[in-house]
């Protein structure tokens, strides 16, 4: 049978992280949980610590040289053994037969690397309208890998030999690590696909501050994917361009379309903000690190 560690990078978050202990420790887990706390400054280690002493199958290592959710999960990857490894996020549930269904999906079409579905869920409390639109745009990571060929570090698994192949996570990027690492892959020639039927939660973004910054980080991103790869994205200062993914729904009220209408702008507006500032300033982040690492 197949093992597999799961690796959840984590940064100021004690809230999201026990929520994804909670879910992790009750579930059918064929390994390690491997968390990697990326240098916080509140108690968010201590919460994985308490876990970590009840339960033999939860370990924590840090990463404190580079501030980058990369470099974390390259430092998780590093920290285990099996034959897989999955990736969450520390603020994710999971179903009761996650581990069981995506396994059971790699091993029965013979993949190499593969997504998971994500239901994005919104609180009672917090049905804003900046919460509504995230849910709609949600994470459509059957398209993202049809269309990009990758899969979001949220609900991915992938075999431990592609790593010793084509390499880790290139730290140096602030958000795109994820599509670089899977064009990698898709490059290198292995096997991607998506599993339906194993579905991780993720809380959506409810304030219009904090989908704006994520947005400002994915426009540094692509400057940064342009910097290091104008091979593979083109190069500053014409943003690259990605094939649409389908988000429209005719079923929407009116007013509905037209406040997503004007988010969406909005969040165009951040990326083209995050790409210019990084354009401007180039980010120090992984600096003297010269690309991918090497498992």
């Amino acid at each position: 049978m197949v093992n597999v560690d799961v690796v959840v990078p984590t940064y100021n978050d004690p809230a999201g992280t026990k929520r994804t202990l909670d879910s992790l420790s009750v579930r059918s887990v064929r390994g390690r949980l491997v968390f990697v706390d990326n240098a916080s400054t509140d108690n968010t280690p201590d919460v994985v610590r308490s876990y970590e002493r009840d339960h033999d199958h939860v370990v924590l290592h840090t990463e404190h040289d580079v501030q980058s959710s990369y470099a974390a999960r390259n430092t998780g990857i590093r920290h285990t053994d099996a034959d897989v490894i999955a990736f969450l996020d520390a603020d994710m549930t999971v179903s009761d037969d996650y581990f069981d269904r995506a396994l059971a999906h790699l091993h029965e079409d013979d993949l190499d690397y593969m997504g998971c579905r994500v239901d994005l869920t919104i609180p009672d409390d917090e049905r804003t309208r900046t919460a509504r639109y995230n849910a709609h745009t949600g994470f459509p990571v059957e398209q993202y890998l049809a269309r990009h060929r990758y899969a979001p570090t949220c609900a991915l698994f992938v075999r431990r030999e592609v790593f010793e192949d084509v390499g880790l996570f290139d730290p140096r990027l602030v958000s795109g690590g994820d599509m670089e690492f899977g064009n990698r892959v898709d490059a290198a020639g292995y096997e991607m696909g998506y599993c339906a039927d194993a579905v991780v939660n993720h809380p959506v973004r409810s304030s219009f501050r904090s989908l704006y910054d994520k947005n400002v980080r994915v426009g540094r991103g692509h400057c940064q994917l342009q910097r290091y790869y104008p091979g593979r994205y083109g190069e500053p200062p014409i943003p690259p361009r990605h094939a649409p993914l389908d988000t429209d729904a005719p079923d929407l009220p009116l007013d509905d379309r037209l406040a997503f209408g004007a988010l969406s702008a909005a969040m165009t507006a951040a990326r083209a903000s995050g790409y210019a500032r990084e354009l401007a300033s180039p980010s120090e982040t992984g600096a003297d690190v010269d690309g991918p690492p090497s498992l």
